[in-house]
C-alpha cells in the first residue's frame, strides 16, 4: 500500500503569488527560494514528463491531481537530462514510490535536482484562483516565511513576457539522433527546448536528426542538406527569439517545415504574425481542439502561454485564411474549442505547417500523433530542393 500521509518532519513552506494570495504547506524538495510564473496542470499522471518538460522553465507548477509521486520517477521517462520547473505544489506527495520501474522518489528527485517543491497546499482552490485571474508571477520558499516579505520579492520578479528562455534550454552543440528502422529522410531539429519524445517520434518516422542549438543560421541548416526541418517547443515569449525566427522565416520555401508548441509561434512570427501572451495559457492533457479541415475534434496535450494572433498575418481572403505578404495564403488549421485561440497554422503555397500542442503527448493523449505522419508525406512530397534554389 502506498503512503500518502503528510511528513511531520518536513520544514514549513510558503507559496505566494503576485496579487497577495498565500498558501502554507511542508516543503517536499530543496530548500530555498524561487520566482516564475504560477500555473497549473491538469494531467492525472506525466507528472515525470511535466518535471523534465523544458517548456516549463521558470515556471511553479501545481498539479490538479491530488496524489502525486505514487509510481516515482526513473531514466526512461525523462524529457530532458534534468528537472526544469522552477518549483513544484502537490496536494499530497508520495512517501514511497511503489512501481517496479521506479528509480526514485518524488521528493528525492526534488531535492537532488534542487528544485523547491511544497505539499499540503489546497491546489482546488489554487487551481481555481488561476482559472479566474490567469497566470501570474508567484515566489515559493522555504527560507522566507511571512507573505509580504515574499510578495514584495515576488513584485520585484520578471514576468514571463520579454522572457528570452530558449538559449536556457538549448542543447549547447550539435548532436545527431539515428533511426533504428530504414533512413528515409534527413531533419534539422532547431532545439528550442526540445523533449525526448520528440526525437523518438522522429526517428521512428526512418528520419535522421540533426539536432542544432537555438542560435543556428539557415546557412548552418541547409548545409546539412535536409528533408525537412522541425522547429521544436520550448519556454519564453516566442518574440525574443529573434535568430529562430530569422533562420525559420530564410528556410520558408526551400525546405519543408513542422513546429510545434513554440515551434508554431515562431512559424507565425516569420509569415509576419503577431504573438501574444495568453491570460490563462493552456496547459494539461485535456485540451480539445477542432481541426477545421474535416470538423474532428482532437483531445490533445498542451504547454504553452503564448499564441500567434491570425488576423496580423494579413489580409483576410477567405474563413480564417490570411494573404501575407510574402508567403502566400496561409490558414488556420486548428482551433482550441475552449477559447478559440488559433491551435495550427498550414501555409497553402508552400510547404510548412505548424500546430501549437503537443502531438508526441508525453504525456497524455495520441490524437494527434498522426501529424508525424503528415510531416513525412510532405517530406516525400516536397523532396529536396538545393540551397539557393526556391520553390
Amino acid at each position: 500500500m502506498i503512503s500518502l500521509s503528510p511528513d511531520p518532519s518536513a520544514d514549513e513552506a510558503l507559496l505566494v503569488l503576485e496579487d497577495g494570495t498565500a498558501f502554507r504547506g511542508r516543503s517536499i524538495g530543496a530548500a530555498g527560494t524561487v520566482y516564475g510564473e504560477a500555473v497549473f496542470n491538469t494531467g492525472m499522471t506525466g507528472y515525470q514528463e511535466v518535471l523534465t518538460d523544458p517548456s516549463y522553465r521558470r515556471q511553479i507548477v501545481a498539479m490538479t491531481a491530488p496524489h502525486v509521486g505514487n509510481y516515482g520517477l526513473n531514466a526512461q521517462d525523462m524529457e530532458s537530462d534534468r528537472l526544469q520547473v522552477a518549483g513544484f505544489v502537490v496536494r499530497e506527495a508520495a512517501r514511497r514510490p511503489s512501481s517496479w520501474r521506479s528509480e526514485d522518489s518524488l521528493r528525492g528527485a526534488l531535492r537532488d535536482a534542487e528544485v523547491v517543491g511544497i505539499e499540503g497546499v489546497d491546489t482546488r482552490r489554487l487551481t481555481r484562483h488561476l482559472r479566474d485571474r490567469g497566470a501570474m508571477r508567484a515566489g515559493l520558499s522555504t527560507e522566507v516565511l511571512d507573505v509580504d516579505t515574499l510578495l514584495e520579492q515576488v513584485l520585484a520578479s520578471p514576468g514571463m513576457e520579454g522572457a528570452e528562455l530558449a538559449s536556457e534550454v538549448t542543447t549547447h552543440r550539435p548532436y545527431v539522433l539515428d533511426t533504428h528502422h530504414e533512413r528515409r529522410f534527413r531533419v534539422v531539429a532547431l532545439d528550442f527546448g526540445m523533449k525526448r519524445s520528440i526525437g523518438r517520434f522522429l526517428t521512428e518516422l526512418g528520419a535522421q536528426v540533426h539536432v542544432l542549438p537555438s542560435s543556428a543560421t539557415a546557412d548552418e541548416v541547409l548545409a546539412l542538406e535536409p528533408d525537412g526541418v522541425f522547429l521544436s517547443n520550448g519556454p519564453g515569449d516566442p518574440a525574443t527569439v529573434a535568430q529562430g525566427i530569422a533562420t525559420t522565416a530564410t528556410l520558408l520555401g526551400r525546405v519543408p517545415v513542422f513546429g510545434i508548441c513554440l515551434g508554431s509561434q515562431l512559424l507565425g512570427r516569420a509569415l509576419g504574425a503577431d504573438t501574444y501572451k495568453l491570460v490563462f495559457g493552456h496547459r494539461g492533457v485535456n485540451q480539445p481542439v477542432l481541426r477545421r479541415a474535416d470538423g474532428a475534434v482532437e483531445i490533445t496535450s498542451h504547454n504553452h502561454g503564448f499564441a500567434v494572433q491570425p488576423s496580423s498575418l494579413g489580409e483576410q481572403v477567405d474563413e480564417l485564411a490570411f494573404a501575407t505578404p510574402d508567403h502566400g495564403v496561409v490558414e488556420v488549421s486548428h482551433i482550441n474549442l475552449n477559447d478559440d485561440v488559433c491551435e495550427g497554422l498550414t501555409c497553402r503555397e508552400l510547404p510548412a505547417f505548424s500546430v501549437q500542442y503537443h502531438p508526441e503527448a508525453a504525456p497524455g493523449p495520441s490524437d494527434a500523433r498522426y501529424l508525424f505522419t503528415r510531416f513525412a508525406e510532405l517530406m516525400t512530397d516536397a523532396g529536396r530542393v538545393p540551397a539557393g534554389e526556391t520553390r
